[in-house]
């Protein structure tokens, strides 16, 4: 038996570059290779103590019979209020849909929302998963190239330049994962200027890293006006809280589209997990501050980073404001040889940062941007100093 026996959709699917890169560095170090992983986005926290507690309040509690397809209605409500007060975003509980992770949130959305052909415009970079989503559920991925000169953002002029019969939606995501990017609300002004000439085009809005947000002016673009009913704003508890294994993310969309990713859901995976949700209520239900501790931790160790870049010649950076990523470009690389090795593309460096300074990082092809490479700085002072340090001595 051979790879013939699988279906074309799996045999064209790209594998995760992010986790690619992580199974590398953990191959690596099982063979003992000290390797310092900068490769996958998860904050080096654990969960907090609060969180936990209500986790094990609902077991003591017995919540392990099957949850409803779209998520315990308290917890839907908690949503909804805490869309509200963090987003000026009302929905009602019918909007929302829990799945388990936001990862299955957009695949849901792709599913129910892209015919064969339907165009989605994706600005470049953008996380790794959104094109083979799209492209799994026939769509076809419209790139917009931006680069660190334009702080990874595109322009209304851009946007409509890409826009043609065929668009269906756009994707994309703020604070931006790869890049930090997080778009002001004049700029998300200026788009939204250029989608109400086009009102067949949804928007899905990924808002996962909110809360790891350094500047005073974020907004959601489905609270501005005429971007209510054809935003999907999706989100999770992943990140903020520092509750990646739990898997827990949802979505907040016109009702229409709820409904079909909850009849989506009924099919493939049901309800998500009945204690992570009990455990999602305690944290949406807490105020912001009482994660601060961590978004303080990333923006010092932001700076840090800022720091160690700049003293790497030939790298070029946008200081991030949100997430806990780095962007370079080190296209100055492309073209010349270090240690015998011809260095062509991003994916050629990053490769030779994993096997000549012992740090993993994920190539900016996998983003949608062939010149960068991305690095997380969601691990120890100490680890970052460390992995530049490497770094630095591998390019001499």
């Amino acid at each position: 038996m051979n790879t013939n026996s699988l279906s074309e959709r799996i045999n064209n699917l790209s594998v995760s570059q992010t986790l690619a890169m992580a199974a590398k560095a953990r191959e690596l170090k099982a063979q003992g290779i000290d390797i310092i992983s900068l490769s996958l986005g998860e904050p080096d926290f654990n969960t907090p103590d609060f969180i936990k507690e209500a986790a094990k309040k609902a077991i003591d509690e017995n919540y392990s019979a099957y949850p409803p397809v779209d998520g315990y209605d308290d917890l839907k409500k908690a949503i909804c209020n805490k869309f509200k007060r963090d987003n000026n975003l009302n929905y009602q509980p019918s909007n929302i849909v829990v799945s388990t992770g936001a990862k299955q949130s957009l695949y849901n959305i792709a599913q129910v929302m892209l015919n064969d052909g339907d165009e989605v415009i994706l600005p470049a970079p953008y996380w790794v998963s959104y094109a083979e989503i799209i492209r799994l559920s026939g769509g076809v991925p419209v790139e917009v190239p931006t680069s660190v000169d334009t702080d990874f953002k595109i322009t209304a002029e851009q946007l409509r330049a890409v826009i043609t019969p065929k668009t269906k939606m756009m994707w994309f995501s703020s604070p931006c994962n790869p890049s930090g990017s997080v778009y002001s609300k004049a700029e998300l002004e200026n788009l939204v200027a250029v989608l109400k000439d086009f009102p067949q085009i949804f928007v899905v809005s990924d808002e996962i890293y909110e809360h790891i947000n350094y500047t005073i002016d974020y907004c959601s673009i489905g609270s501005l006006a005429g971007m209510e009913d054809r935003t999907i704003t999706v989100n999770g508890v992943a990140k903020a809280f520092a509750m990646t294994g739990w898997r827990i993310g949802y979505i907040g969309a016109p009702e229409f589209i709820a409904k079909a990713c909850t009849k989506l859901q009924g099919q493939v995976t049901s309800g998500a997990n009945s204690i992570a949700q009990r455990a999602t209520i305690a944290a949406l239900e807490a105020s912001p501050e009482k994660i601060q501790y961590m978004v303080e931790a990333f923006k010092k160790r932001r700076d840090l980073v800022m720091q160690l870049i700049s003293e790497i010649p030939g790298w070029k950076v946008n200081v991030p404001e949100g997430a806990f990523y780095a962007f370079p470009d080190v296209s100055s690389y492309f073209g010349k040889e270090l240690k015998g090795k011809k260095i062509n593309n991003a994916t050629d460096f990053s490769m030779y940062l994993l096997e000549h300074a012992n740090v993993a990082t994920v190539t900016g092809d996998a983003f949608g941007n062939p010149n960068c490479i991305r690095l997380s700085y969601a691990t120890s002072d100490d680890l970052l100093v460390n992995a530049f340090t490497q770094i630095k001595e591998s390019l001499v």
